[in-house]
């Protein structure tokens, strides 16, 4: 969870009407690929050698995802996407996902979620835990919320 003093990674996108259902409202798990692309955005423009690492023997692998729905996204409408440092240890970074109708006069807080991903190296056919690498833990360390353990 955010508050108005976390700072955070914001990712902005709009709604299309291929993510919404028969219903009109949103797919519920597009809310959960909104995290991922939140997630490789920040990797992208604040860690761009964590991103090349993937390519070779560095895995995220998400080893929880979860969000709780307040209110319905609709085509067309913008939503903010804002993650913060929730936890990082040895070889987890748990995030949180705020996610904010961005259309409406004041910012609606319309769903919160969260994931932590495992630092891992594939060594043949298997995975084993590695640090998180340095480049990640600097990346993250500006969006340390107040619940956050150090990275």
């Amino acid at each position: 969870m955010t508050t108005a003093t976390t700072p955070t990674y914001a990712y902005e996108h709009l709604v299309t009407l291929e993510e919404t259902n028969l219903v009109g409202n949103v797919y519920f798990t597009n809310y959960l690929r909104w995290q991922g692309h939140c997630r490789e955005r920040f990797l992208a423009e604040r860690a761009p050698g964590v991103l090349r690492a993937l390519r070779g023997e560095l895995a995220l692998v998400t080893v929880d995802c979860h969000c709780a729905y307040f209110s319905e996204l609709y085509a067309m409408d913008r939503v903010g996407i804002r993650m913060s440092l929730t936890a990082s240890g040895d070889h987890r970074v748990s995030m949180g996902f705020d996610y904010y109708r961005t259309n409406a006069p004041v910012p609606q807080l319309v769903a919160r979620g969260g994931q932590t991903v495992a630092c891992m190296r594939r060594t043949g056919q298997d995975l084993r835990p590695v640090p998180v690498p340095d480049e990640l833990r600097e990346a993250l360390a500006p969006y340390r919320n107040a619940a956050g353990s150090a990275p």
